[in-house]
């Protein structure tokens, strides 16, 4: 069956009854129909942190053949509760482009699944929505100013990087021109759109402690400069309070549950090459205030959205993981290995050895944060005995516990090996989690500690556009904000074609932006792009729904 007939097929319980498993009385949430909700935000125990096990699924660098963080991360959430130990899972929500493009929904697979699967991959409960309509109304406002007669702060709009978003992949709209049609229609300039998933405030949203921190952090929005110089923030505009107002619902947490009735909460879907990449951190406490174990993903590869989740989500909101389970397929590390992808279910041991340097690379990785490794073999139909033994003895040499996870197909009983196993690393462990860098480390250092330790780089060069924006970031006395490098999530490399583990190659840093709203600098490396194309064949194809409001070719 495919996901969404296996979906279909599950009774889901009451939303109410998943809130009361948590111990919350269905008074206290917000009915969404009777299979979603959100909660108060006055429900987090921020003293929970400490003996909360929090639990971070993470995977080698990603390929066209899938690896199943979201799958995995649902899977260990039902082996935990089977175990007998009190666990929830917290993930970030689909965007509808990728569910209409290529990608599909982010709603986990086979019987490792969230649920209501149709409702979380369209529309869910109106978050994204929320975050597009407060991202467009500053740049309306800012549009508004710059036409002004009255109440100009004089912004020279040539200075402006703020554009607008749609939560859509729609390539015609990457630049465009807006204020034509004469004085009356605006001043024209040349701008465009972002995905809603890009937007600063979907980072801003996911890193916010409480209402009051997002509209402070709203406010701090950088819009450019105005004719003499002076940089102008959204506070200047006066558009936190409304910004902050149509966020009002979209701050608190999404309650929904997986295939076998554990609450699951899902909030907010930053991506992961330009901004953290993980849930908000609202929805990361919430989930730890109720459990014992909170299992949550990062984005792409280790090197990106969890380098990401340690070095910035966790010293913002001052989060101590306890644990990694490192994601791969026999099929990913053959393709590293340097397979093609028309052959990836054949056996061939040889790629496979070939693949396994990806796989160590970012097992070492892991190490430079202090904290202890699972590796999950997301197991498929095409892997052999003697494939899956050779990662094994990969994983022995490396001194690394490795499960076999069979959760597609079996769910919860398919992650039981994987659960013990995170348990063991857990409870074995003596170590602290440790960030790879300060933040009142210097730019360079920062981005250069990432480069060099994480990606395994020579080193770093700078364009003279990036050297101008390292000098504007110190005039800016923003120095001291962490840094989220955005980079193809392909390789290791700045360069996508180099797989594996590329050595003795050099990271270039085109230009760094500013996301003083959301607290870090973006370095930008490579082409990076935000605002995605359909593919030839999208797969809004396939989805139908009939007369009775049954939907298909959902995935």
């Amino acid at each position: 069956m495919s996901d969404l007939e296996i979906a279909k097929k599950v009774s889901l319980k009451p939303i109410a009854e998943i809130a009361e498993k948590l111990g919350i009385d269905r008074d206290e949430i917000e009915m969404y129909g009777n299979y979603k909700a959100k909660l108060p935000l006055n429900k987090i125990d921020k003293t929970k942190g400490d003996s909360n096990n929090l639990i971070l699924v993470s995977a080698i660098s990603p390929t066209p053949a899938g690896e199943g963080k979201t799958t995995i991360s649902i899977g260990l959430t039902e082996g935990l509760n089977q175990l007998g130990i009190k666990t929830s899972v917290v993930l970030r929500e689909p965007s509808l482009g990728p569910v209409f493009g290529i990608k599909g929904g982010a709603t986990g697979g086979g019987y490792s699944q969230v649920l209501p699967m149709e409702d979380i991959n369209l529309h869910f409960t109106g978050d994204f929505a929320a975050i597009e309509k407060a991202h467009n109304l500053l740049a309306a406002l800012i549009d508004n100013n710059i036409q002004s007669k009255r109440n100009s702060l004089g912004l020279d709009a040539r200075t402006i990087s703020w554009k607008r978003v749609l939560d859509m992949n729609d390539r015609a709209l990457r630049r465009i021109v807006v204020g034509l049609g004469g004085t009356t229609s605006g001043v024209p300039r040349e701008t465009g759109f972002d995905i809603t998933a890009a937007s600063e405030i979907m980072a801003i949203l996911c890193l916010a402690d409480d209402i009051q921190d997002l509209k402070k952090r709203l406010g701090n929005i950088f819009i450019g400069y105005t004719i003499d110089k002076k940089p102008i923030y959204a506070r200047d505009l006066k558009a936190q309070g409304a910004m902050t107002a149509l966020l009002k619902d979209a701050i608190k947490p999404n309650l929904v549950q997986t295939i076998e009735g554990n609450p699951a909460f899902i909030h907010g879907g930053p991506f992961a090459n330009i901004a953290q990449g993980t849930n908000s951190v609202i929805a990361t406490r919430m989930g730890m205030s109720f459990s014992d174990y909170t299992v949550t993903e990062a984005g792409f590869g280790f090197d990106l959205g969890a380098e990401k989740f340690f070095d910035i989500k966790c010293q913002s909101a001052g989060l101590s993981p306890k644990a990694v389970v490192l994601t791969t397929t026999i099929r990913a590390l053959k393709y590293h290995g340097g397979a093609a992808l028309d052959t990836l279910t054949t056996p061939d041991l040889e790629a496979l050895a070939k693949g396994l340097p990806n796989l160590e690379k970012h097992i070492e990785n892991i190490r430079l944060f202090n904290i202890p490794s699972v590796i999950a073999i997301n197991k498929f139909e095409s892997d052999t005995d003697e494939e899956i033994k050779l990662v094994k003895e990969a994983a022995k040499k490396l001194g690394v516990r490795v499960a076999l996870a069979e959760v597609w197909a079996k769910g919860g009983a398919g992650a039981l090996e994987l659960a013990k196993k995170v348990v063991d690393a857990v409870e074995a462990s003596n170590g602290v989690f440790t960030p790879l860098y300060r933040w009142d480390m210097s730019i360079r250092e920062k981005i250069e500690l990432i480069a060099t330790k994480i990606y395994g780089a020579e080193f770093v060069d700078y364009t003279a556009r990036a050297k101008r924006d390292l000098k504007k970031i110190r005039d800016l006395k923003l120095e001291h904000l962490p840094v989220c490098i955005a980079k193809t999530q392909k390789s290791l490399s700045d360069n996508p074609a180099l797989l594996g583990r590329p050595k003795d190659f050099i990271i270039t840093v085109r230009e760094i932006e500013i996301a003083s709203g959301a607290g870090f600098l973006v370095p930008i490396t490579g082409d990076i792009m935000r605002m995605p194309g359909l593919p030839a064949h999208p797969a809004s194809e396939n989805i139908d729904i009939d007369e009775e409001g049954n939907i298909s070719g959902l995935f």
